[in-house]
């Protein structure tokens, strides 16, 4: 059907598909994200300290808890549910949490930007660099103008798609109004994701702002803003009508930027996204001040970033650093995303994480990876359009006197150090996956993390705290909840097999792990239903704070501290774009732990700076996983 896909005069689709039901037409109706009742909440955090305290630390921080549960935390929370109440467009982590994104002073690069890479093309002959950053520019051109349509089809989780995901169903829930919608497919047991986030996907940017950086976005922008060897290009991409430029044409421009042979900048702009915020911010308005506002506009304002790197990738390792930092001339950390494509066509992205989740970021890239290899744009044999692409492409220029020289000297030097001091390491674990877990009736997601626990205490024979994020999208303004992993039944399960394996015999050993699946499917549950108690936690001291209020005792608590110094902090994904992802360390201590579980093998990256061994976790982490995949498979095992 021409017609449904949308094509324009030049002959290209200009969108991806055309969803019968409109992008937003359940956002209206979406439900609000509970505040958990302040007992539970208690009683999860308890549930949280229990493993990682002895009894006298334990009984310290339990009487803080209940005192401030009848106190202080009682009156907070009352005050908390009635602010709540008066903003139902909203959700009550919202405010607090851009404000802890945009507040933190630490550089966004290694501390808060993650990476996903892609997949490569499967056709081998479209993964060279020209080529695949031409059709996946066009895919995600065709997924903005897709959403800003409305034509983008909604964000749902099918519980049982084979009534929910269907022409039928979509037909009869367009005519429902959007204040009901959401019911009507909560009834065929679909739940609506909101997708508030989505629009700051594009012509968008994090502004470094002395004490608190904001969230710019500019939707009248028609640029693309390249990096190449740390000089910036910008061309427009879309016409005064709102079509896209032709898919040879981007080609043509690509080509004239990839063969320019202008010297890389001495003092590459990039590093300075790379800077402590407060640092930058000073330096920013240096750059204004400096005759430099043209231009940082254009930056600030372009569709998005693609970095053009000129190297081919070595391995997953090298994949890695170069989709989590690179070399820092040749990104800009604040953009929403910078699409990243290597010379040998390996492409990723880089995200800023205070605008949005990973939910977000992740249909962009599934829908630009299926788009991109399903429906390309241009072929090996295509042709670059006849144009003058150095009329069209402007390299941007920047006035830089000598104090900002310095920043940018200065800032390099920080980011090759910090850089220098970052390991990543992984590992891929053939011997089983999700099929045989499943099979054996185990969650697989239990499993890894009961995997991580166990690793750790071979490593460094304790129990730390752990973070797992679980995303509450389910709600209106959702973000995201967080797991806790170790319980006292990882802990319990984890000297088991660490330390007492002679103790046990097979059978309980696979009780044990049984004992961990409920525990941990129950805890994603509840965190993915909004009853988690660290979000609730954190919202009751930001009120706390913003009300001049003292902090409470509770939260001076060391264990409290503890407890949110996350030692291994973990996120995983699933999806058929996407090779692998990653993040740094969230404490210089600590561990950045990615990892899937795919159908038959277990991937997992680790980063980690000098204080922790990354590469002797991931043994560990491989050791456990064998010990539990023998015992479910019913085979003793020696330590």
């Amino acid at each position: 059907a021409r017609w449904r896909r949308g094509y324009s005069s030049a002959g290209a689709a200009e969108y991806l598909h055309r969803s019968i039901v409109p992008t937003m037409h359940y956002q209206k109706s979406l439900p609000r994200l509970p505040i958990p009742k302040l007992e539970d909440t208690i009683r999860r955090y308890l549930n949280a300290q229990k493993p990682l305290l002895n009894d006298d630390q334990f009984r310290k921080t339990e009487e803080l808890a209940h005192h401030f549960e009848k106190g202080i935390g009682r009156e907070l929370h009352e005050q908390l549910v009635a602010q709540d109440n008066q903003n139902k467009h909203t959700s009550y982590i919202t405010g607090p949490w851009f404000d802890m994104y945009l507040k933190a002073r630490e550089p966004v690069v290694l501390n808060f930007n993650a990476f996903m890479s892609f997949n490569p093309d499967p056709k081998s002959e479209y993964n060279d660099q020209l080529i695949r950053a031409t059709n996946m520019t066009v895919s995600a051109l065709r997924f903005m103008k897709t959403f800003r349509a409305g034509y983008l089809e909604p964000e749902v989780f099918h519980l049982n798609p084979e009534k929910s995901d269907t022409q039928i169903f979509k037909k009869m829930i367009r005519f429902v109004p959007s204040s009901l919608s959401w019911f009507g497919a909560y009834m065929v047991n679909a739940y609506p994701l909101d997708m508030s986030q989505y629009f700051r996907l594009f012509n968008s940017t994090r502004l470094p702002k002395l004490e608190r950086d904001e969230l710019y976005t500019d939707e009248k922008a028609k640029h693309l803003l390249v990096l190449r060897n740390g000089n910036f290009y910008v061309f427009d991409v879309i016409d005064r009508d709102g079509n896209m430029l032709k898919p040879s044409e981007i080609q043509a421009h690509f080509k004239y930027i990839l063969s320019d042979t202008s010297p890389a900048p001495a003092f590459p702009l990039g590093y300075l996204t790379s800077e402590n915020r407060d640092t930058w911010a000073l330096l920013r308005k240096s750059l204004l001040d400096n005759g430099n506002e043209e231009a940082l506009q254009k930056v600030d304002s372009a569709v998005f970033c693609l970095s053009l790197d000129d190297f081919p990738i070595k391995d997953f390792v090298h994949l890695s650093h170069t989709m989590l930092h690179g070399d820092g001339a040749n990104r800009w950390y604040d953009k929403s995303f910078n699409l990243i494509i290597t010379k040998d066509g390996t492409a990723g992205i880089n995200f800023e994480h205070s605008w949005g989740d990973g939910v977000a970021v992740l249909r962009f890239q599934n829908e630009v990876f299926k788009d991109s290899t399903t429906a390309r744009a241009i072929s090996p044999q295509s042709q670059p359009a006849s144009v003058d692409s150095s009329r069209a492409v402007q390299k941007l220029d920047f006035k830089l006197n000598d104090a900002l020289k310095a920043g940018i000297t200065k800032a390099k030097e920080r980011f090759d150090a910090t850089v220098e001091a970052l390991s990543l390491n992984m590992i891929q674990f053939h011997e089983g996956g999700k099929d045989l877990l499943k099979q054996k009736k185990v969650s697989p997601d239990a499993v890894a993390q009961l995997a991580f626990q166990m690793a750790f205490l071979r490593q460094y024979n304790q129990t730390v705290a752990t973070y797992e994020s679980c995303s509450t999208a389910a709600f209106k303004h959702g973000r995201t909840e967080t797991v806790r992993p170790a319980s006292i039944h990882t802990k319990k399960c984890s000297e088991a097999f660490v330390r007492e394996l002679s103790k046990h015999s097979t059978e309980e050993l696979q009780k044990l792990i049984v004992e961990c699946s409920k525990y941990h499917g129950r805890l994603t549950k509840e965190a993915a239903m909004g009853q988690g108690f660290d979000r609730h936690l954190f919202g009751l001291r930001y009120l706390a704070l913003s009300k001049g209020i003292a902090l409470p005792d509770f939260y001076q608590d060391q264990a409290y501290a503890r407890l949110n110094h996350n030692i291994i902090s973990t996120s995983t994904l699933i999806s058929p774009a996407v090779q692998l992802g990653g993040f740094g360390p969230v404490v210089s201590d600590g561990f950045g732990v990615g990892y899937q579980v795919q159908d038959d093998w277990i991937g997992c990256n680790v980063s980690s700076y000098p204080t922790r061994n990354g590469k002797e976790f991931l043994q560990c982490t491989y050791k456990s996983l064998e010990d539990i995949f023998n015992v479910l498979k019913g085979k003793k095992i020696s330590s």
